[in-house]
């Protein structure tokens, strides 16, 4: 009996086992969630992996479009021509090196350099070479008759650099940029930059060791120019400093026209003489804080504010 016993015993054991070890490897196999598969918006990006498609014509496919294609982009920023007259002497690349290294702190400005020869001179160009400024490298003399002392000077120089603003622009589509006349013996302040960037027409500001004063300025009441703070005949249509304005290149090119005369102009009178060419005293735009900020005195002469 015993032997019947364990023989179905030792003939069942295999079975046993095996329903056993079924049994124990079902139980460490990991439960299926119950939660329902997750929703990919098209908004969030998994990392490694790629968005799914979206559906043609359904309001994820607009959205997807502004998605990528990020934030408004800023209008450009206007281009500040710089029209730098120059002539030969021993202080010269001093004086333009001081004015380059203002200049490159400054964002979109081209420098129009105009030499007084009759051919660019070696040292000019190797020094625009080295200067790393966008810049373009004119020269015309003088002719001899307008050396004579009290004379106006550098009218030939500011001619040509508005020449060649009018014919580069000429076949293409002037993009928003401001001209101003910037003498090499003269030092600007960085404010002046940003205050003239956003010139609509004219626009002026005060200046500083000029006309035998600490400063001359605008005169402003109620955010117009009714006069002028000067040390030389106050009665000028415009008395004003060369360094003390800057011009919209839409005006410099609707007005091709206008340039610095040498005929009919008195000594002193040029800035009048051009400025009624293309404005009037109503339409001045005044800057540095209604022309009440006047830089620290740096230089021969100094340009603009706080």
């Amino acid at each position: 009996m015993k032997s019947v016993l364990f023989s179905r015993f030792f003939i069942l054991l295999p079975w046993i086992l095996i329903v056993i070890i079924m049994l124990d490897v079902d139980t460490r196999r990991p439960a299926l969630p119950l939660t329902p598969r997750p929703y990919f918006s098209p908004y969030a990006g998994g990392r490694g992996g790629a968005r799914p498609p979206l559906r043609r014509g359904g309001p994820g496919r607009g959205s997807e479009r502004r998605n990528e294609s990020g934030p408004p982009r800023a209008p450009p920023l206007p281009t500040i021509y710089a029209i730098t007259p120059t002539y030969s002497r021993p202080v010269q690349k001093a004086e333009l090196t001081r004015l380059a290294n203002t200049f490159r702190q400054v964002a979109q400005l081209h420098w129009i350099l105009v030499e007084d020869a009759a051919a660019r001179s070696e040292l000019v160009s190797r020094f625009l070479a080295r200067a790393g400024l966008p810049c373009t490298h004119l020269h015309v003399p003088t002719p001899r008759r307008y050396k004579r002392p009290g004379l106006p000077r550098a009218t030939e120089q500011r001619n040509a650099g508005l020449a060649w603003l009018r014919q580069r622009h000429r076949h293409q589509r002037a993009q928003p940029g401001v001209l101003f006349f910037a003498d090499d013996d003269n030092t600007y302040s960085l404010e002046l930059f940003q205050e003239m960037r956003t010139t609509r027409k004219v626009s002026v500001w005060p200046v500083g060791l000029v006309g035998g004063r600490r400063y001359e300025r605008p005169l402003v009441e109620n955010g117009k120019v009714v006069g002028w703070y000067t040390g030389w005949r106050a009665d000028r249509p415009f008395a004003i400093d060369m360094a003390g304005f800057a011009v919209s290149l839409q005006v410099i090119l609707s007005n091709p026209k206008a340039v610095f005369k040498r005929h009919g102009s008195q000594p002193g009178m040029q800035e009048s003489d051009f400025l009624k060419q293309i404005t009037t005293v109503e339409e001045l735009e005044p800057k540095a804080s209604n022309c009440t900020k006047v830089s620290l005195p740096l230089g021969p002469r100094l340009a603009h504010s706080d």
